[in-house]
């Protein structure tokens, strides 16, 4: 169960402290905010910590997932990993990879925009989620390094600038990153989604 739960103190270190001895965990483990109210005649100043479990939140993605499998009537092995705040799932369905993927990973996406807004609804905290499915992102993103490489190296030979096809803003992020390297080049942005592209060009000493 995907719960808030809610600590009070004089201090965010009191009312911390009264978190972690109920809940038994370490702050690490934590999302955490807080909210003060401050000191009125005859009331002292009060700090209330809200909080959610990395684990709750783990086990809600799962929950979720599974929820997911049924509705599509298909089977899907997860894998939830957190680090740094980031939860990375990976999910995998054998021979109906590609339902879950979807054209151009469309379903993945909406898949990861769901499990999003489904954790901020239920709990008003932004945390990230990472879908990916047999490595897709992965797999596209290799591909598309490659191909940014391939166009940077012709228009540093030929000094002519290229327009690529529109993509999203992780795609164009990638893009950016890998012209980054070379010198003599440079990158920009253009137009508003979902018709937004970079364009490589060749820039003088």
């Amino acid at each position: 169960m995907l719960e808030v739960r809610k600590y009070e103190g004089k201090t965010k270190e009191e009312a911390m402290q009264s978190c972690i001895e109920e809940l038994n965990i370490e702050e690490t483990n934590l999302y955490t905010r807080y909210q003060e109210t401050e000191a009125k005649l005859f009331k002292s100043k009060k700090v209330t910590l809200e909080v959610v479990t990395k684990e709750d939140v783990t086990n809600y993605l799962k929950e979720f997932i599974n929820e997911y499998a049924k509705g599509m009537n298909i089977d899907i092995h997860s894998e939830i990993k957190e680090k740094d705040g980031i939860y990375n799932v990976v999910l995998v369905s054998e021979e109906h990879n590609p339902i879950l993927i979807g054209k151009d990973g469309r379903t993945l996406t909406a898949l990861q925009t769901l499990l999003r807004s489904s954790i901020q609804a239920k709990t008003g905290f932004t945390i990230k989620v990472v879908v990916d499915v047999a490595n897709y992102k992965a797999k596209k993103q290799k591909n598309l390094e490659f191909e940014a490489r391939k166009i940077a190296r012709e228009v540093l030979k030929t000094k002519v600038e290229a327009k690529l096809d529109p993509m999203n803003s992780y795609d164009r992020r990638v893009v950016h990153e890998v012209v980054s390297k070379f010198e003599n080049l440079e990158t920009e942005s253009f137009g508003e989604a979902p018709n937004r592209y970079v364009v490589i060009r060749y820039k003088k000493d």
